[in-house]
């Protein structure tokens, strides 16, 4: 892109007053140059079957032309309208919960063939209307898709043809491979195959996430089939994915791949909402712009983030900001917030936009502009930045499933065990990729440190292809519950790790709970002063050194070093830790959930044997660096605290941006204010 993009979602159909030149207007002095329109109204456009109205839309490609802002349109098929619902009442799916009701957003069967008819019909509708207007840049496809738990009885026809394929018509094949002997959940006929939702086998119920997976990924190229047959060559073709939510974003989302979902686009699209004010990390920005980050190789632009957003993220003076920046240190090309207004009606009304519901300028507005100014003044300085990261973690959904399957009882999710790792790395000012385990295999070389958080399922593709990574010279880190099953979530009948066991020198046949159980040191093997790994002195009881929070896999060390035992009564002869040079690399296997400073200290020795330069500025200083455009490296500076914080830069000869255009030179003392941050340009 030749600018960044700064703008906001708007609906003019939602206003309760014609105020949309007034909006135009605020927007243009906010410095504002796109809006994204029309994704949520079907009903809207389509108020009657084949009864089209689309002068909201018209209205609102119109007055944006007029005030210079581009345009982003959505196509509107994540909400059915009321007569279709009516027309059609097994649109609105069945899950696995049981039947659903109409009302809601994101309900509908999208394998159901009359819901695929009409939502085709609206888009080329849509798509004819919008063609006229070259201020129009792109196109957003549906909205946060997923496959909403579909379990109709479409989606299961569906799925019995995807498996009878998958298996070549072979019931013997698929009895052997899912293990359908146990309770007798054998299937000798095709018509017997049973409602997936009763299943307690883990690789048919697998599979059925993988296909929901699909059908998303089947439903966004056929739109951006439909889409490109109307999109002029300039225009680019984007989706908002999001994330596993726990009132904010989280975690890998688990009920898409998002990388072979995002095939079709030009360009990857993410929304991100995170918790402000006094709860404000950067984490949620961090790990959510490195996923979207990874979908295309490439900058993303960020479809959703909040201003006001939801109770209680008001932000702080200043961190509005601090926010907007964030996301380009990460690589983010476009930052539009949801929404524009606030609304004055339904289940939203209190996620509040940049205007509250007055309508009137506010502090939020305020900031928006000073964001706006510095987009427009430095945006050629800091569009389009590459980054190049010394690690990388690797992320699976079908890992995620088989801990859903199979939970740790009262330990951590698959997002949890992610976020453990990441949270880490970014704490320590470690920056990372984010890998797919499908479709990454091929980029670990590009990396000096590689970590699989609970990698619970692999193939033997992947097995081999971490083998050669150690060997060749890369450090490796895997966490408990990687490389126990097939990518059909069947148990590896060897030792486990499969197929890693010479790689890390060492395996497992046990493990059991965490119960007052620390780590200690193992002098006699140990080589390293890594080693002090315990929450507490040596000297202190057992009480004390409660470090392993849960699950503990006992390990035993082959040709392993033992880098920490466990610190328990029976159970203090197994190692918890252990490394092993393999080749010209080096891999470690950490076999219990510890608390952060104990991963810290493991990452910290890691990172020294892969040879990656450590910043000297620790949390809650964050750095981010990258390449910009005009290839010059630029460094960002994040204090996200309440309190000052200094710290020294190490670079070349740089200039300050946005404020003073000081010279900054090797070894001087950086200072940032409470919430601030500061960007320097390499001279």
């Amino acid at each position: 892109m030749d600018k960044l993009l700064y703008g906001a979602a708007y609906y003019d159909e939602y206003l309760p007053v014609d105020r949309i030149e007034t909006d135009m207007e605020m927007m243009k002095k906010a410095g504002m140059n796109v809006i994204r329109i029309a994704e949520s109204t079907w009903s809207t456009w389509e108020p009657q079957d084949h009864v089209f109205d689309f002068t909201h839309l018209h209205r609102m490609l119109s007055c944006s032309k007029k005030h210079g802002i581009q345009v982003i349109v959505g196509t509107p098929t994540y909400a059915v309208p009321a007569w279709l619902a009516r027309k059609y009442p097994d649109i609105i799916t069945e899950t696995h919960d049981g039947p659903g009701r109409y009302g809601h957003r994101q309900n509908m069967d999208i394998a159901h063939p009359m819901y695929l008819k009409y939502a085709e019909r609206i888009i080329r509708r849509l798509m004819e209307e919008v063609q006229p207007y070259d201020h129009v840049i792109g196109f957003q496809l549906d909205n946060e898709t997923k496959s909403y738990d579909t379990c109709s009885a479409y989606a299961q026809k569906k799925f019995v043809a995807y498996v009878r394929k998958l298996f070549d018509n072979d019931l013997s094949l698929l009895n052997q491979t899912w293990g359908l002997d146990y309770w007798s959940n054998r299937i000798d006929a095709w018509e017997d195959f049973p409602d997936v939702r009763g299943t307690i086998n883990a690789s048919l119920g697998e599979e059925y996430r993988k296909f929901q997976r699909k059908l998303v990924s089947d439903f966004l190229a056929v739109q951006a089939e439909i889409v490109a047959s109307y999109a002029r060559p300039d225009q680019f073709i984007t989706q908002n994915f999001d994330y596993d939510w726990r009132g904010y974003s989280f975690g890998l989302q688990p009920e898409v791949d998002q990388w072979e979902a995002a095939r079709p686009l030009t360009i990857a699209g993410c929304d991100i909402y995170h918790p402000s004010a006094q709860d404000l990390t950067g984490k949620e920005i961090a790990f959510g712009g490195a996923i979207a980050r990874s979908l295309k190789k490439d900058n993303y632009l960020v479809l959703e983030t909040e201003a006001q957003g939801n109770h209680g993220w008001l932000p702080y003076p200043g961190q509005l900001c601090l926010q907007a920046f964030s996301h380009l240190a990460n690589g983010a090309n476009c930052v539009e917030y949801w929404h524009w207004h606030s609304i004055h009606n339904a289940i939203e009304s209190y996620w509040k936009g940049v205007l509250s519901h007055n309508l009137k300028e506010n502090a939020a507005y305020r900031e928006t502009c000073r964001i706006g100014a510095d987009f427009a003044k430095y945006g050629t300085h800091l569009v389009n930045l590459k980054k190049h990261c010394p690690a990388a973690i690797l992320l699976d959904n079908v890992s995620l499933d088989a801990l859903q399957w199979f939970p740790i009882k009262d330990g951590p999710t698959y997002n949890d065990v992610f976020r453990w790792v990441f949270d880490a790395l970014y704490e320590m000012n470690i920056e990372c990729d984010i890998l797919s385990a499908e479709t990454d295999i091929d980029l670990f070389s590009q990396y000096k440190l590689l970590i699989t958080p609970a990698l619970y399922s692999v193939s033997d593709k992947l097995t081999s292809a971490l083998r050669d990574y150690v060997r060749s010279g890369g450090v490796l880190l895997s966490t408990f519950k990687t490389a126990v099953a097939d990518r059909m979530l069947k148990i590896r009948h060897d030792d486990l790790p499969h197929g890693l066991t010479d790689v890390f020198g060492m395996t497992y046949d046990q493990f059991t709970d965490a119960v007052r159980v620390g780590l200690r040191t193992n002098a006699e093997k140990s080589a390293t002063e890594l080693v002090k790994m315990c929450s507490g002195p040596e000297q202190e009881p057992r009480e004390a050194n409660q470090c392993v929070k849960s699950w503990m896999e006992l390990l035993l060390p082959d040709t392993a070093e033992t880098l920490a035992l466990y610190d328990h009564p029976y159970w203090g002869e197994y190692a918890a830790l252990t490394g092993n040079q393999f080749g010209q690399g080096y891999a470690a296997y950490l076999g219990c959930y510890t608390d952060g400073n104990v991963l810290k200290k493991l990452l910290g020795f890691l990172c020294e044997k892969a040879g990656i330069a450590r910043e000297e500025a620790v949390w809650p200083v964050i750095v981010k660096r990258g390449t910009n455009g005009l290839q010059k490296e630029i460094t960002y500076y994040f204090n996200y605290s309440d309190e000052p914080q200094e710290t020294v830069y190490h670079g070349k000869d740089a200039r300050m941006l946005l404020s003073g255009h000081e010279t900054v030179k090797e070894g001087s003392r950086i200072f940032l204010q409470r919430w601030d941050f500061l960007i320097l340009e390499e001279m």
